[in-house]
């Protein structure tokens, strides 16, 4: 039995009126994922557990089987653990987005929390730069993906209440600067770095090209190292992780999966989606089981991009579920768990603590329901109030 665990990030949504009163995933075209609702066991999921903030860390650690309320530790901590990062005692891993800052009209606004998706090499450079500049024994920047990086601290500040940077998406954040909290510490590196990027060439190269300059770094996510327990240990199975992400690659790492390197895996619209089923089929071929996400959906959302939101939800259907499935066809009785991670709705442009659909689908016993993969026909379905039980269930069959 091969097993297939399919997640579109950020893809629920509440309805809209520009929509006529339907969601994302009911206005999109999406043939493959609706075959596996009608085919499937389909319901709603709470991938957020009680306490826990809405997050693709939380939620993606529930849907690969690990309870966060038992094994959640931070979410950078996870981003460590795919970049080969090993934390040893009394060192705090911080999520390290590179940012754009508007410090226009008396106050400092989130004008860009990704630093328009700034491509990967340009900020290994400021990465680079920052770290030889600000970094010292017991500090160390690591270049990560687009604006994605990793921060590690020495007996950093644990409980600081830092803030994700999507969250503030053209909002002040003032309050976050000013310290308070525990985050003195942390907006004092932040501050730091402003005169180190604002003057790096690599900035002024992109003001050139009319895009957004990289003008500070903002850390948040931060946790301790965290432990888990293998899929080889669980259920004897080994497999792949795909994704363009470090956070799904070192969940993948924490459950002894191998994250395997897509060339031209971005998490936008761009993404190689031929790359990513191609690595997942081949994973499939050679082992058990593989976990591919994509995060485009959860992009357009936080951009408060409708159409893009569209488009990335039927590229997401039409260019990697439908391929997957065909390819899987080929390779004897499967098994597959079609989910989103968590509600990114457009009106808010900051994740949301909805319970989620989810499809358990089994070639060996397809159904026969009246059904689309959406939030309205999944509500009517089966409730999992606890996301980390489907993969028990995939395992195990249901």
């Amino acid at each position: 039995m091969k097993y297939l665990i399919l997640v579109g990030d950020g893809m629920g949504d509440l309805p809209l009126d520009e929509l006529g009163g339907r969601t994302p995933l009911q206005a999109a075209a999406t043939p493959n994922m609706d075959r596996l609702a009608r085919e499937g066991v389909l319901g709603l999921t709470q991938t957020i557990p009680p306490g826990k903030e809405p997050g693709s860390d939380t939620a993606n650690m529930s849907l690969l089987g690990y309870d966060p309320a038992v094994y959640h530790t931070g979410r950078s901590p996870i981003e460590a653990a795919a970049m080969g990062v090993d934390l040893g005692p009394g060192e705090i891993a911080f999520r390290c987005n590179l940012v754009t800052l508007d410090h226009s009209a008396g106050q400092t606004v989130m004008a860009d929390y990704s630093a328009g998706h700034i491509d990967s090499p340009t900020a290994a450079r400021l990465i680079q730069s920052l770290d030889r500049e600000l970094g010292r024994p017991g500090l160390t920047f690591y270049p990560g993906v687009s604006y994605r990086h990793l921060l590690v601290w020495q007996g950093g500040p644990l409980h600081a209440a830092t803030v994700p940077p999507h969250d503030r998406s053209g909002q002040s954040v003032d309050d976050v600067l000013n310290g308070g909290e525990g985050l003195e510490l942390v907006t004092e590196l932040t501050r730091a770095s402003w005169p180190l990027l604002q003057t790096h060439p690599a900035n002024a190269e992109r003001v050139a090209q009319g895009l957004p300059p990289a003008n500070s770094v903002w850390l948040w996510g931060q946790g301790t190292k965290p432990s888990f327990t293998t899929y080889q240990e669980r259920f004897g199975l080994g497999g792949v992780a795909i994704s363009a992400v470090d956070l799904i690659k070192g969940l993948g790492v924490l459950a002894g999966l191998d994250p395997v390197e897509v060339e031209g895996a971005t998490g936008w619209l761009d993404t190689n989606y031929a790359g990513k089923v191609a690595a997942a089929l081949k994973g499939l071929e050679q082992d058990q089981l593989a976990y591919v996400h994509v995060e485009a959906p959860d992009e357009a959302s936080h951009g408060g991009k409708l159409d893009l939101k569209i488009q990335a939800i039927e590229d997401f259907d039409r260019l990697a579920v439908g391929p997957l499935m065909k390819g899987l066809a080929k390779l004897g009785p499967h098994r597959v768990l079609l989910a989103t991670d968590h509600f990114t709705p457009i009106s808010t442009r900051t994740h949301g603590i909805q319970p989620v659909p989810y499809v358990l689908w089994d070639s060996e016993n397809p159904r026969q329901n009246e059904t689309g993969f959406n939030e309205a026909d999944a509500a009517r379905g089966a409730m999992e109030p606890q996301a980390h039980r489907l993969v028990e269930r995939l395992v195990e069959g249901f």
